[in-house]
This record gives C-alpha cells, structure tokens and sequence, in this order.
C-alpha cells in the first residue's frame, strides 16, 4: 500500500554495513514490516468509522507518518497493534470533529457512492445506513467492538474514556440500530 512504499523507498540509500545506518535501517525494516501487518485493518476500521475512502485513506497515512515518528520510543514491538490503532483512533476523531464544523453542501444529484465503496457498502444494507445515522461517538463504539474485534475495556482504553461510558455508549447504539433496522427485517427479534 502507499506508507508502505514511501516507507520501503528509504532503503535505495545504501550504507556501509556495520555502521549506525545499517542499524537504522534494519530498525526501520521492522517498523515496514509491523506496519504492513496492520495496514488493512486500519484502512478497513478507518474507512467504517469515517464512512469515506478517501478520508480513510487520509487518516491511515496520518496514522503511519505519527507512528513512524514515535517508533524509537515504542517500548515493544508487540505492543504495535494496541499502540497504532490507538493513533488511528485518535485520527479519525480529530477527523471526524473536524467534519463537524465543517459546512457540508448536499449531494443528493451526484451519485458519489459508486465511486466510494465505504459508502457504497454502508447505503447497500440496512445495518450500513442505520450505522451511518449514528452520532460518532456511537458509531465509534459500534464499529470497533465489531469490526475492531475490541472488548469493551479495549475501546475505553483506545478512546481514554471509563468503561461505564463505553457501556451505555454501546447500549445506546445497539438500541437505535435495532430500531432502525426492526422495520425493515419485519419486526420480529
């Protein structure tokens, strides 16, 4: 994909071996790999959150270029996971708080979501749209318990806020869904 291009393009420079370059490089050759393995989840767990390819896109690449910033002072490699979906998240809500102040112009003559498949994929079954309609926070919640595979203290972690709030947050959520999506499965449980 593209951080890991950019990323890979680093290795045409060629140094001595033994030297602090050498080093450097075989630590940067870790940090490609890590960040490979991660990759499609963040663009697919962006692209949901953000319900946009291209602002997933976005935030997938801001992603990388913060943690390839903070990789010396990363304490594990094992923890990269943990740790580069929680800059993801923090991404994507800065993304998302920011398209709220934003003045939005209608589109409802331009047929924008072919050439989108994370809104393509949302507007094409009734869980999509009803997630859609969520407030972020909600959506946030929803969209890393199931397609994060995240427990609930994970996303309080992720989110820096109490379980309690992760909680009622996905109760909430899980009741508008099944509001939104009972009538059109004909509205029985």
């Amino acid at each position: 994909m593209f951080a890991k291009d950019a990323l890979l393009s680093a290795e045409l420079v060629r140094v001595p071996a033994g030297s602090t370059a050498a080093r450097e490089r075989a630590f940067d050759a870790v940090f490609a790999e890590a960040l490979e393995a991660e990759l499609a989840m963040a663009y697919r767990l962006s692209g949901y959150l953000l319900a946009d390819s291209a602002e997933a896109q976005d935030a997938v690449q801001e992603a990388s270029v913060r943690a390839w910033r903070g990789w010396p002072r990363l304490r594990g490699p094992d923890r990269f996971h943990a740790w580069f979906s929680q800059i993801l998240v923090n991404v994507c809500r800065t993304k998302l708080s920011q398209r709220s102040r934003r003045r939005t112009v209608s589109t409802d003559d331009v047929d924008l979501e072919t050439a989108d498949p994370f809104k393509a994929s949302l507007a094409r079954d009734a869980v999509g749209r009803a997630l859609s309609s969520l407030s972020n926070e909600l959506r946030m919640v929803v969209v890393l318990r199931y397609w994060g595979d995240l427990s609930l203290a994970e996303i309080a972690d992720r989110l820096g806020i109490p379980v309690g709030t992760v909680k009622s947050r996905h109760h909430a959520a899980l009741k508008t869904l099944r509001r939104r999506v009972e009538p059109v499965g004909g509205g029985a449980r």
